[in-house]
């Protein structure tokens, strides 16, 4: 099923097509260097929107990913300049998955975009994970949820 989700992406809908654009506009940002924080999450929700069936967007933070403390605030930095950007992206792509909910077919296309979202308005810290790895980071997180109401 998420091979025919992907194929439905890519060749009727040019998802492809939003995947190269991410991609290009994350290495210009990664290439200015100053916003590279942003640049890297772009590329990862680019590799997200190869395969949208296949993979899912997590935190590194989700992930127990250490990071040099101050590259962590250097990117908190970035992200403030950055919000307004994300903002505008994340309304038209809100939009975009708004479109494609008009017709049955373009219903499923909708779901990774707005799963991407989130990423679209803060790509900072975000990881492209297999499907089983975002589904063992949700499970984690529940399961510590839980641990924290039965104490």
């Amino acid at each position: 099923m998420r091979l025919l989700g992907n194929i439905l992406w890519h060749f009727p809908f040019f998802g492809f097509v939003s995947a190269i654009y991410t991609f290009l506009f994350g290495l210009l940002l990664t290439a200015l260097i100053i916003p590279a924080p942003i640049g890297f999450g772009l590329i990862q929700l680019s590799k997200f929107l190869l395969a949208p069936y296949s993979y899912e967007m997590v935190s590194k933070d989700d992930l127990n990913i250490t990071q040099n403390p101050v590259w962590e605030a250097y990117s908190f930095l970035i992200m403030l300049f950055y919000i307004p950007f994300g903002i505008i992206f994340a309304i038209i792509a809100a939009v975009q998955a708004g479109g494609l909910f008009l017709s049955i077919v373009g219903i499923p296309i909708a779901i990774p975009i707005i799963k991407s979202l989130g990423t679209f308005l803060n790509p900072v810290g975000k990881v492209c994970v297999p499907v089983g790895v975002g589904q063992a980071v949700q499970d984690e997180k529940i399961r510590r949820e839980v641990d924290r109401y039965m104490k």
